[in-house]
């Protein structure tokens, strides 16, 4: 009666941003190829490649680890107290539950931390995800990231006291 693992979550540990990286890179490449080009991809995922200010920026903000077997799958992060900054799964743990799991717990600790509701400049190939977490777009972005235009839509979900959609 073997079963997958169950992802778990725990707090980044400045030992995990290699591997947060090489996730974040692999989650880029193989899961955004039908929304971006591969100019936009590469540059992109080089955020990551300064491993020591990815590290900081990951520090600098409440972020998530979502583990199988103990090995990193996937991360979340918020700024503040209403905004998701990241949340990548590595391909081979995409469709598995562990974004939603991130994303519920990210509202959870969102609304404990007083937020009314979240925000998230959503990438266009996670828009149809948060979308149908309750989250509703507001505006479309064009952002430069290392000299590449990309754009994004910034979505927000209304919170209930629990951390939930009202």
């Amino acid at each position: 009666m073997s079963r997958a693992a169950a992802p778990a979550l725990r707090p980044f540990l400045p030992a995990d941003t290699p591997m947060l990286a090489a996730i974040f890179a692999a989650a880029i490449e193989e899961l955004t190829g039908d929304d971006y080009n591969e100019s936009q991809q590469e540059a992109w995922a080089a955020i990551a490649v300064d491993e020591d200010a990815f590290g900081k920026k990951l520090a600098s903000e409440l972020t998530l680890i979502a583990t199988v077997q103990s090995a990193p799958v996937g991360f979340a992060s918020l700024r503040g107290k209403d905004h998701i900054d990241m949340l990548y799964v590595h391909p081979g743990a995409a469709g598995q539950g562990v974004a939603s799991m991130l994303l519920d717990a990210l509202e959870k600790l969102a609304g404990g931390r007083g937020a009314k509701s979240l925000t998230v400049d959503a990438s266009d190939n996670a828009q149809g995800f948060f979308a149908k977490r309750g989250y509703v777009a507001k505006q479309r972005n064009s952002i430069t990231i290392n000299g590449e235009w990309l754009a994004n839509t910034t979505m927000q979900k209304t919170l209930s006291s629990g951390g939930g959609q009202s």
